[in-house]
């Protein structure tokens, strides 16, 4: 039975997370805040700090970077377009992990198309997320019933790698 004529052997994108840790509230989280609202289009929420560290200057529950969870497909699509062609097209293969997932960052907000430098706000570099799943993944997440999910029916580091380059033409690095 080939993948096709299954659709619950078909991956998908479930989620993708754009994060700005920024390392302290204030004025600099706002601007983060407002350059992951101009991107995604949607609201950030803030992340907070799990430990006070003296050395950087951060206090338990403070607030430090802030992140956008995009789930509609619509807009999973056209931001990791825009996302990969800042990128060139290309990645590491090292950005892959062993479930399937891909984490890669970007330097500058304004590579962006069009996205242009604004000095009140600055350079804001941000790291993103992307989760590949198959369907029936939500068994592991579930309130009730909750179960494995079973090694065939996972997504493993190589799968993903090639249904990336086929779905969005990415060229990925051996290194």
């Amino acid at each position: 039975m080939s993948e096709s004529a299954n659709p619950m052997l078909s991956p998908a994108i479930t989620k993708v997370t754009v994060n700005i840790g920024v390392g302290e509230g204030g004025r600099r989280l706002q601007l983060a805040e407002k350059v992951l609202e101009v991107l995604t289009g949607m609201t950030p929420s803030r992340t907070l700090s799990t430990k006070t560290n003296r050395d950087l200057g951060t206090r338990k529950g403070a607030p430090i970077g802030c992140k956008v969870t995009i789930r509609n497909a619509e807009k999973v699509q056209s931001f990791l377009k825009d996302a990969f062609w800042v990128r060139e097209q290309t990645l590491p293969s090292y950005n892959f992990d062993s479930s399937g997932n891909l984490s890669f960052g970007i330097s500058d907000y304004t590579d962006f198309p069009d996205q242009k430098y604004d000095p009140d706000i600055g350079i804001f570099g941000m790291d993103v997320n992307v989760v590949l799943e198959r369907p029936g993944h939500r068994v592991s997440r579930r309130r009730r019933r909750k179960s494995k999910v079973p090694m065939p029916h996972r997504i493993g580091r190589e799968e993903s790698k090639a249904w990336f380059t086929e779905k969005f033409e990415l060229k990925i690095v051996e290194e």
